[in-house]
């Protein structure tokens, strides 16, 4: 694999694992993304990467393991029986085998909130703010583990960061929040993100 697929497949890898560990009856708590439940969220990220897969591929995405399908932005219907570690591995392997996949990977996408890039960029940059994001809101619904990958929130931060007032103005996270003196990359990128650990 590529640098940015293994990169990115190592947090897809990271969110699996808050997915299989969230205990069965926390599915419906509230996550920092206002209106969400833990539900909702992994949903959220499910067809996300799905949405991304249909651009490259020229195919509508489907729903599958009782995740249905919605704007890229938004939470689709998710069953309350749902499989969402199986809907969300399948994803992964799906969102793996385009980054995997040269020419594939360097699909320009028609939108981006970091400008004209080719999807291996946009899931180095974006798509791993996603991820790490969601990652953390996913383990504070739930009381899951909140420990991100140190490497990767502070690449993703100095990515993005000459970004911001574009990424804000897609709605994808609130206004950035003052991190304290002392705060620790992670923290940082949190505040960054609009969210309050």
């Amino acid at each position: 694999m590529s640098e940015i697929a293994e990169r990115f497949d190592r947090l897809a890898g990271d969110f699996l694992a808050r997915v299989e560990a969230t205990p069965a009856d926390r599915w419906d708590r509230v996550t920092p993304c206002a209106g969400w439940t833990a539900r909702d969220l992994v949903g959220h990220v499910v067809n996300g990467h799905r949405g991304i897969i249909a651009v490259v591929r020229g195919t509508p995405p489907r729903p599958s393991h009782g995740v249905g399908v919605s704007g890229m932005a938004d939470a689709p219907r998710v069953e309350p029986d749902a499989d969402l570690a199986a809907a969300y591995a399948e994803a992964r392997a799906d969102l793996r085998a385009v980054l995997t996949d040269p020419e594939l990977a360097a699909t320009p996408l028609p939108y981006s909130p970091i400008g004209p890039v080719a999807v291996a960029e946009a899931a180095d940059s974006v798509g791993a703010m996603e991820l790490l994001v969601h990652t953390w809101d996913l383990a504070r619904a739930v009381g899951g583990d909140e420990t991100l990958d140190r490497d990767a929130v502070v690449r993703t931060h100095e990515k993005l960061r000459p970004h911001y007032a574009a990424l804000r103005s897609t709605g994808a996270f609130q206004g950035e929040v003052t991190p304290p003196g002392d705060a620790d990359p992670q923290t940082a990128f949190l505040c960054f993100t609009g969210r309050r650990p």
